[in-house]
């Protein structure tokens, strides 16, 4: 199958997306089962993909192929070769496997010392083919080991039931042929699975999760390789659960933002009332001075009228006394007038 990749490396020389690497090294965890969108349930396997680095380049010009040699993991215990092969590789620990892919693109080849992570290479929906080491399985006869159907069990075939049958034919040419199926070591082999689904990737903790079951125990080192897409592709209910828990937490925090902000717009709002408190009496007095109600009209009138009647009455009463202090003012005017007239008669009698 065709590789391709193209080299984007950020600061930390780890190989970011849209990389076209399609295979990577990783590590079998645990089988376990989980629910779709749609509610099917569905086995699934937990492979740790940790990140890979770059080993070794090879070349047409170098080795007459072009592929790539991929590492995981840290060797305690190294022989000296492979210390010499990861040192040239410009690399701190010595990887405990190396793994090569095959590479037939023309595009820029990585460099030693690369690292490629999980999702820069798979997403949901990938449809992938692993490859790993079957399960040892010890010395196994022909029924288990292919699925003979072994003999009869009747007429007189007491000890037939397992047996292998005729190995071969006689005289001529008088041996087993080579790759005959009989009993013998059962598992530990290379065992390829196809058209298994990635449905989740966890690039916090590199892990990939596969629909189905791959081959080996646990720990068995796997190689997981990208050969399509699914076109119908199913979620997984936990998947769109987190990200309704993550909307969830956003629109809290959202909700929370703005309940701060119209607090502080309250604060400000309060900060600057006094000032406008301030020039509300006068606005309030004036008015208060201007506006008159019908009431007020009505009260003003009763009291004016009021106020002309007592006037009215008092002025009668004024006019009333004058009346009646004229006469008596006269004749006191003209007692007085007598007095002095009989005084002067009396003076004037005196003299002469």
């Amino acid at each position: 199958m065709a590789i391709f990749f193209c080299r984007h490396i950020d600061e930390n020389g780890c190989l970011v997306k849209n990389n076209m690497l399609q295979a990577l090294i990783g590590q079998k965890i645990d089988q376990s089962q989980t629910f779709l969108e749609n509610g099917e349930r569905i086995p699934v396997t937990e492979v740790s993909v940790a990140d890979n680095v770059v080993v070794q380049v090879k070349t047409d010009v170098n080795d007459k192929y072009t592929a790539v040699q991929l590492g995981i993991g840290a060797k305690k215990k190294p022989i000296k070769a492979r210390v010499g092969h990861s040192k040239k590789a410009g690399l701190e620990n010595v990887p405990s496997l190396i793994k090569e892919v095959a590479w037939e693109g023309d595009g820029e080849l990585p460099k030693s010392g690369d690292i490629v992570t999980v999702e820069t290479v798979f997403k949901p929906g990938d449809i992938v083919k692993v490859t790993g080491t079957s399960k040892g399985k010890g010395f196994a006869g022909g029924v288990k080991r292919y699925g003979f159907r072994g003999g009869p069990k009747t007429h007189g075939q007491s000890d037939r039931h397992r047996a292998p049958g005729s190995i071969g034919q006689g005289t001529t040419p008088g041996r087993v042929y080579k790759g005959k199926r009989m009993a013998g070591h059962m598992g530990v082999e290379t065992v390829t699975v196809s058209n298994l689904v990635v449905v989740d990737v966890d690039p916090e903790n590199k892990k990939l999760y596969v629909l189905g079951l791959v081959p080996g125990s646990k720990k068995t080192a796997l190689i997981i390789t990208k050969t399509g897409e699914q076109k119908k592709f199913v979620r997984l209910l936990s998947v769109k659960q987190k990200e309704d828990e993550e909307a969830a937490k956003e629109a809290e925090k959202l909700a929370k933002e703005q309940e701060k902000a119209a607090s502080e717009a309250a604060r400000v709002e309060a900060e600057t009332e006094p000032t406008e408190e301030e020039t509300t009496p006068v606005e309030a007095q004036t008015t208060s001075e201007t506006v008159i109600t019908p009431e007020e009209t009505v009260a003003d009138a009763t009291e004016t009228v009021k106020e002309e009647v007592e006037g009215a009455s008092e002025a009668e009463a004024s006019a009333d006394e004058e009346t009646k202090t004229e006469p008596a003012e006269e004749a006191e005017k003209e007692e007085s007038a007598s007095a002095e007239e009989t005084k002067e008669g009396e003076s004037s009698n005196g003299d002469k």
